[in-house]
């Protein structure tokens, strides 16, 4: 990908979240330009990149499978790559959570998917998230709009776990309570060695923990920590288990474990000011990120999440 691309790739998303952060209704960016890149991961599976959350796509013999949708017009323009790697249609959409830069295309993709998906099969493509996925979308917070009834999942899920066989490999689906949201999932595609984190793990920025809807500074330690048990590095952790964030690069389990260090590290220092009773100004001005955010950025509205996910005073 050009430095350009993704620099434009990231100033959309930064926009969109902070949006989310003011309390606002996102405004959906200029997508006239955004490019997708493909990038075959390995296995039988790529990674594309645009504006929005990353997909990951799966294809095979029984047709492709995406994680996530990215942004609802740039629909065309993913149905257009997946087209140039395979024939098949579209069968399995994955919402790894409920942001509209990672479901903003359910319903155009379940009904375009690639030549074959829609009315030449005479239904759409299944989409599956776990049922807080389908509770927020249904009923949306003050001052939003709720996602049309086409975008919403097909097929929910209550329990730990989902899976199922697709283009012969196990597709394994976890639900890691109040992470990022109270309705994240984690794919892991077993004989590819990949696994799809969504906005769990952003390796090029601090989380962003979406309060609002059910997410919590424990919940996402946690869900970082079953990721890295999922993985299997390969010599000097460089190559094995792949993971595709939900924004940035493709990743390694090096990449996951230096992530959920910091987090864990910043955690523990807002941890110990909640309990001498500081204030939020106070823990701020304290700079508990000082030393990341020459990597992460602006570590300031993270604190303030991480403050108040501890703080229950």
């Amino acid at each position: 990908m050009s430095k350009r691309s993704n620099w434009q790739a990231g100033y959309l998303t930064h926009l969109f979240l902070l949006a989310l952060l003011l309390g606002a209704q996102p405004k959906l960016p200029n997508l006239d330009t955004v490019q997708i890149h493909v990038l075959p991961v390995q296995g039988n599976i790529y990674m594309l990149v645009g504006a929005g959350g990353n997909i990951t796509l799966q294809i095979g013999k029984d047709g492709a499978l995406l994680v996530d949708t990215m942004y609802a017009p740039l629909a065309p323009k993913i149905a257009a790559e997946v087209k140039k790697l395979t024939g098949k249609p579209i069968q399995y959409i994955i919402d790894t959570h409920v942001h509209r830069d990672h479901v903003g295309g359910n319903a155009a993709l379940a009904a375009m998917g690639a030549p074959g998906a829609g009315t030449a099969f005479g239904r759409r493509a299944t989409i599956i998230a776990h049922e807080n996925v389908l509770n927020r979308m249904s009923k949306a917070l003050e001052g939003e709009t709720a996602p049309a009834p086409a975008d919403w999942p097909t097929d929910e899920y209550n329990t730990p776990t989902k899976d199922f066989s697709f283009n012969g490999e196990a597709v394994i689906i976890f639900h890691e309570p109040k992470a990022h949201t109270d309705g994240d999932s984690i794919v892991l595609f077993r004989r590819s060695d990949v696994i799809s984190a969504g906005d769990i793990f952003t390796p090029e920025r601090y989380p962003f923990i979406d309060l609002a809807r059910g997410g919590s500074i424990q919940g996402e330690i946690a869900a970082l920590n079953h990721i890295l048990h999922l993985m299997v590095p390969d010599h000097l952790q460089d190559g094995g288990t792949r993971v595709i964030p939900g924004h940035g690069r493709l990743c390694n389990e090096a990449d996951v474990v230096e992530y959920r260090d910091m987090i864990t590290i910043v955690r523990d220092r807002v941890q110990d000011m909640v309990e001498h009773h500081l204030a939020l100004e106070q823990v701020k001005a304290a700079k508990p990120t000082l030393d990341y955010d020459t990597q992460y950025g602006s570590g300031d509205l993270f604190v303030e999440t991480v403050y108040k996910s501890l703080n229950t005073r």
